[in-house]
C-alpha cells in the first residue's frame, strides 16, 4: 500500500533535528520563528473519541480492517501499555495538553454550564495553566487544533484561542460534539451557523488539511490536534460510507435514546473506524503532498476507552480488546489506549515499546523535542529517550487517575499493581461504603481476581500514594 511504503522509504533518511534537553522552570518567553525553529519537527496528533484499544488491527481487531493505522505501526513505534488522561473525554484532553495527570489538573472531570446567552459550555480550562500548544508557539510553531475541544469557549479563558491555538475548527462543547449533522460549529471565535445536512467530521477533516496547506506554505513548523468525533455516538455516517457494510452482521436496531436511531448500529460503527481509518490516510496523504511527512512526529491515539452508548456493542467487536470495563471504569478497558508514533529517522520502524506511559507524558516529550523547559507542577515523564533509543529512560514511580461520575473511582499503578478505591465520594461520610480492589497486572492483566484480601500490605502501600496524589480542587464537585 502506498503510505506503508511511503513511510518505510523515510525510515532510511536520517533526518537532523534539534533535540533539546528536558530543564524544569518557567515557560520560555515567546520567540519569533527563525532558521532553527523551522528545522524542528511538525506535530500531527490524531485523538480519536471513545476508541476502544481493541478497535485496531495492530492491536488486535479482526472485523474492521484499519490499514492506514496498522501502517503506522509497521512504521513506528507501538506503545502496549498506554494510558489515556482519563476516562472521560474532558479530563483527558485537559491532562494530554497540560501534562498534568486528574490529581492536579484543572479540569478532572465531565460538567457543563449554561451562559446567559443559552450557550452551553464545558468548564473551562484555567488560564493559568500552560498547554502543548502555548510551549510549542514559545518556539515558533503555528499551531491549530479540528474536531473537539471540549475544554471551554470564546471568550472565555477555556477557549482554544486563549490556551495557545492559533487556530480552532470545530464542536467547542461536547454536547454539540455528540452529534454530526449539527446546527452550528465554531471557527476561532466565531459561530457557523449550519443548516444540519452537512457531515461535521468532514468539515473537520477538510479544515485540517487546509491548515497542513496553509502552515506547509509558510515555512514555519506546525502543530496539529485532528481531534475527530469519531467513534463516539451518535452512530451515524453519510448513506454512501454505510453501504459497504450493509447486511454484513446481525443487527439489534437502536431505538435512539439521547442520540439518533439506528436500524444498523454495528455496520454504522464498522464504517466509522473505516472513515477514522481512511482519515489518518487522507492526512498522509496531505503531509507528502506538502514535502512535510518527513519532517513531522505523527501520533495516533484515543482519548478514553470504548463506549456502550448509541447501540454500540464493543463485545462484538473486541473492542476493549479483552481488558476488563469501558468508558467510565478505571478498569484497564477503560483507561488502557492505542498510542502510535511515527517519526522517520528517529523512531525505529516496526518497533513495540511496553514502557508504561500515560497522557501527561505527551507534554515534556514535546519540551524535551523542542528544548523547551518543562512548566512547574507537571506530572509527565518524557518518552523521548524510548521513542529514539537515545539515553536511559526514566519511569514513573506511579500511574494515578480519578473519576468523579458513578460514586467517584480512584486508581493507582506502581509496579504493575493495581489498586481501585470505589465509592470514593463517601471516604469522609460513610467509609464502611469504600471498597479496595487489588489486581497484579502482570499476571492477571484482564483484571479477573482480586487479591485485596491476599496482599493487605500492598493495599495499605497504593491507598497511602492515591490519598497524597492529589490536591483538593477549586471545584468542590471534583474532591472527595
Amino acid at each position: 500500500m502506498k503510505h506503508l511504503t511511503e513511510w518505510a522509504s523515510l525510515m532510511a533518511v536520517a533526518a537532523v533535528m534539534p533535540l533539546g534537553a528536558n530543564a524544569k522552570g518557567k515557560k520560555a518567553a515567546p520567540a519569533p520563528a527563525d532558521t532553527a525553529a523551522r528545522n524542528l519537527p511538525n506535530i500531527v496528533f490524531v485523538l480519536t473519541d471513545d476508541l476502544g484499544i481493541g478497535d485496531i488491527g495492530a492491536y488486535g481487531q479482526r472485523t474492521i480492517p484499519t490499514p492506514h493505522i496498522d501502517s503506522l505501526a509497521r512504521a513506528g513505534m507501538q506503545f502496549m501499555q498506554h494510558y489515556s488522561g482519563s476516562t472521560v473525554s474532558a479530563p483527558s484532553r485537559a491532562v494530554l495538553l497540560t501534562g498534568k495527570h486528574t490529581g492536579h489538573s484543572g479540569i478532572r472531570g465531565n460538567g457543563e454550564r449554561t451562559l446567559a446567552d443559552g450557550t452551553v459550555y464545558d468548564y473551562s480550562l484555567p488560564a493559568e495553566e500552560v498547554t502543548v500548544a502555548e510551549i510549542l508557539k514559545s518556539k515558533g510553531y503555528t499551531t491549530g487544533i479540528t474536531g473537539k475541544w471540549g475544554l471551554g469557549g470564546y471568550p472565555e479563558e477555556g477557549g482554544a484561542g486563549n490556551q495557545g491555538f492559533d487556530y480552532f475548527f470545530g464542536h467547542q462543547a461536547q454536547l454539540d460534539a455528540h452529534h454530526y449533522y449539527p446546527k452550528k460549529l465554531y471557527e476561532n471565535g466565531k459561530k457557523i451557523e449550519l443548516d444540519g445536512k452537512q457531515y461535521s467530521d468532514e468539515l473537520t477533516t477538510q479544515k485540517a488539511l487546509e491548515f497542513i496547506d496553509r502552515s506547509a506554505a509558510a515555512g514555519k513548523p506546525f502543530f496539529l490536534e485532528f481531534a475527530t468525533t469519531l467513534p463516539h455516538a451518535e452512530l451515524i455516517l453519510p448513506e454512501e460510507e454505510m453501504k459497504p457494510f450493509e447486511g454484513k452482521f446481525l443487527e439489534t436496531p437502536f431505538p435512539g435514546a439521547g442520540y439518533g436511531a439506528q436500524a444498523t448500529p454495528r455496520a454504522a460503527f464498522a464504517a466509522m473506524v473505516t472513515r477514522i481509518d481512511n482519515n489518518v490516510g487522507r492526512l498522509i496523504d496531505k503531509l507528502r503532498e506538502t514535502g512535510q511527512l518527513e519532517n513531522t512526529i505523527f501520533i495516533f491515539s484515543s482519548d478514553n476507552g470504548t463506549h456502550l452508548e448509541g447501540g454500540h456493542d464493543p463485545y462484538y467487536f473486541n473492542s476493549n480488546a479483552l481488558f476488563r470495563g469501558t468508558k467510565r471504569d478505571l478498569y484497564e478497558g477503560g483507561i488502557r489506549t492505542p498510542f502510535i508514533v511515527v517519526w522517520p529517522g528517529h523512531v525505529a520502524p516496526g518497533s513495540v515499546s511496553y514502557h508504561v506511559s500515560a497522557f501527561w507524558d505527551f507534554l515534556p516529550t514535546v519540551c524535551d523535542i523542542v528544548g523547551a523547559d518543562v512548566p512547574k507542577g507537571v506530572d509527565g515523564i518524557s518518552m523521548l529517550p524510548e521513542w529514539t533509543g537515545c539515553g536511559e529512560q526514566p519511569k514513573h514511580d506511579y500511574l494515578y487517575f480519578e473519576f468523579h461520575e458513578e460514586g467517584g473511582k480512584q486508581a493507582v499503578i506502581r509496579d504493575n499493581w493495581k489498586l481501585i478505591r470505589l465509592n470514593a465520594k463517601k471516604l469522609a461520610t460513610e467509609p464502611d461504603a469504600v471498597r479496595y480492589e487489588l489486581y497484579n497486572l502482570s499476571r492477571d492483566p484482564k483484571e479477573l481476581r482480586d487479591v485485596a484480601a491476599e496482599y493487605p500490605g500492598k493495599v495499605v502501600e497504593l491507598r497511602e500514594i492515591m490519598d497524597r496524589a492529589r490536591t483538593q480542587s477549586e471545584n468542590p464537585a471534583w474532591n472527595f
